[in-house]
């Protein structure tokens, strides 16, 4: 059975904390006030509510730390080096549908690094969790990265931008290229999630561009931890800050890039075409 450390503890708790409550409010969806952060792009009193429990709690046991937050954004603290990032609530819009497909997201960042991570999905009672160097785990299971090295074998989630955000021409192309290669490509709504799926070995990949780093930071640890590897669709290596992510297993992951950047290239040769 793996054993955390005591940082881990104080993550994990304040995600359980959190879930606790959001499961509540998932049970009177119905009542939730809802606004508009843009097209297509909700925030509910429950990713308030959820936000406020992991700041207390987390501030509570390291006070020195600072946060980067979805909804409170930038909050600096005494230690600048270290600080949480935070998504209270992964998949706001399954949340608000009564789908069951949300979690819980904190990294920890300090001197620029991401040095553990949790994501929780309290639906399911499944706590992701990594710190670095130690590996990654699902509850108190290792997990490990999907072996499969065949595309035709594999199955990988994505992104699909909604209205008013990305380049839904661009999206369409990649889907083509990559959906004529594989066994499967998923949308579920949960970028944490995908990542946390990628470390777990249920997806071989997961892409996805115009994602935030609360998005992304606790899952980009998972699936490194888990013997995978993660970095932006153009080959960058800043794949938290970077504006991009793919993720997959070792044997996959070249191969995923190459059909991505394929796909970039065609979309820019059809760009450049005379009217």
């Amino acid at each position: 059975m793996a054993t955390r450390s005591a940082l881990l503890n104080v993550m994990t708790r304040a995600a359980e904390k959190a879930g606790r409550a959001l499961v509540r409010d998932f049970g009177e969806v119905e009542n939730l006030q809802v606004s508009r952060k843009g097209p297509s792009d909700f925030v509910s009193n429950a990713d308030h509510k959820a936000e406020k429990i992991l700041r207390e709690e987390l501030s509570k046991a390291r006070p020195e730390f600072g946060f980067l937050l979805e909804e409170g954004g930038k909050v600096e603290g005494k230690d600048v080096t270290t600080r949480w990032i935070i998504d209270p609530l992964d998949g706001t819009t399954n949340f608000l549908h009564g789908l069951p497909h949300w979690a819980v997201s904190i990294a920890l960042e300090k001197n620029g690094e991401i040095v553990a991570g949790v994501i929780y999905e309290p639906v399911h009672d499944e706590m992701f969790w990594a710190e670095k160097g130690q590996g990654a785990f699902l509850n108190h299971q290792r997990m490990r990265v999907s072996e499969r090295r065949r595309l035709d074998d594999s199955l990988v989630a994505t992104g699909v931008p909604f209205k008013g955000r990305g380049d839904h021409k661009g999206f369409l192309a990649e889907m083509e290229t990559v959906m004529a290669e594989v066994a499967g490509i998923r949308r579920f709504g949960a970028a944490s999630l995908d990542l946390a799926y990628v470390a777990a070995g249920r997806y071989e990949g997961f892409w996805e561009r115009g994602l935030s780093p609360w998005d992304c930071a606790a899952g980009v640890l998972l699936v490194t931890e888990a013997g995978g590897f993660v970095g932006e669709i153009g080959g960058g290596r800043n794949p938290v800050y970077g504006g991009s992510i793919l993720a997959a297993n070792a044997h996959l992951h070249l191969t995923l890039g190459k059909l991505l950047r394929v796909s970039d290239k065609q979309k820019a040769g059809a760009e450049r075409k005379p009217a």
